[in-house]
């Protein structure tokens, strides 16, 4: 289900994104700049995302605000 349509970008990060907090999200114990993966869109402004350590055990799965989160990129794209 990624959102992709002749190249133009989203408003937000789409189903399976690695993204960063852009803020703390301390109710599920989450700090600014932590990584996870969208799983899920929730709505318009919620996405659901999957945090795991370095072997890959979920530790958290929370909804976040699609707005404080960033897409990470690890191959050069157009801006």
């Amino acid at each position: 289900m990624m959102n992709t349509t002749n190249g133009a970008k989203s408003d937000g990060p789409s189903v399976l994104d690695v993204v960063a907090l852009l803020t703390d999200l301390p109710a599920q114990r989450l700090a600014r700049g932590q990584v996870g993966t969208v799983v899920e869109q929730l709505d318009a402004r919620t996405s659901l995302v999957e945090f795991s350590d370095e072997q890959g055990r979920a530790y958290a799965i929370a909804p976040c605000p699609r707005a404080e989160l960033l897409t990470l990129h690890y191959v050069p794209e157009a801006a």
